[in-house]
């Protein structure tokens, strides 16, 4: 997506955007575009501006499109669409901090506490499913007694807790870095490494505890095993995420 100054205080915009959250409902919108600056450096020339728009689908504004819903896996609470620019004109003021070129360090900061965000909405699944795991372990019955005093089932309960109860004190920790004002992007990407990790593994213990059931829309868990796959994308996945956590050691 590019933005041209016409010389005038105004912009020409025109592209597309991909993954916009709350596409259709929101009315002001955060976007990257790449403007001319001339800086030998790529990320130099890179700017975010800040567009108000009604809500709504179609062109919601002149140049300015909102295909529809995107028909997604999971995650449905929300809407995500496309974004289209076709010489949508945006004024100098709509840049986020009044200054072109700022965009890329705007986003990094941003997709820091992006990642401690996702890390937050991991805990948050894998939590769940594990309640739900111990909730149906507790009333499902074979052989004259609860699935969950079968060993094997208990262990399994055991490794869920640990693991995010382990996850939320890391995202906790990055969350409280981030407040502070400490460098925080390690903590962030191991944060969401592990919590989405986490969670997308917890969340298919969940699921088999509760066999043929956990495969019915009635039960809850099968919600959550649609929505927890995104965790593992969003922000960055954990491949990404591994990269940054290296960098810094090595």
């Amino acid at each position: 997506t590019r933005a041209k100054s016409n010389g005038d205080g105004t912009y020409t915009i025109d592209g597309q955007k991909m993954w916009l959250t709350n596409g259709g409902s929101s009315t002001l919108v955060a976007t990257l575009v790449r403007t001319d600056e001339g800086a030998d450096k790529p990320h130099r020339n890179l700017t975010a501006f800040l567009i108000e728009k009604p809500t709504g689908f179609g062109e919601v504004a002149p140049g300015l499109t909102i295909p529809g819903k995107l028909d997604k896996l999971g995650y449905k609470g929300i809407d995500t669409t496309e974004l289209i620019f076709d010489g949508y004109q945006a004024e100098a003021t709509d840049i986020l901090g009044e200054a072109p070129g700022q965009g890329f360090f705007q986003m990094m900061d941003g997709v820091e506490v992006g990642r401690v965000n996702v890390s937050a909405r991991a805990c948050g699944v894998g939590i769940r499913a594990f309640e739900l795991a111990v909730r149906y372990a507790q009333q499902r019955s074979t052989f004259g007694k609860p699935i969950a005093e079968h060993q094997a089932i208990a262990f399994q309960l055991a490794e869920m807790a640990t693991k995010v109860e382990a996850a939320h004190l890391m995202m906790v920790n990055a969350a409280r870095m981030k407040d502070s004002g400490e460098r925080n992007d390690v903590a962030a990407g191991m944060a969401k490494y592990f919590a989405s990790e986490v969670c997308a593994e917890v969340t298919q213990q969940s699921f088999r505890i509760h066999g043929g059931y956990g495969y019915s829309k009635e039960y809850e868990i099968e919600r959550l095993m649609r929505d927890a796959p995104f965790l593992l994308i969003g922000e960055g996945t954990s491949e990404i995420q591994k990269n940054i956590i290296s960098k810094r050691l090595l």
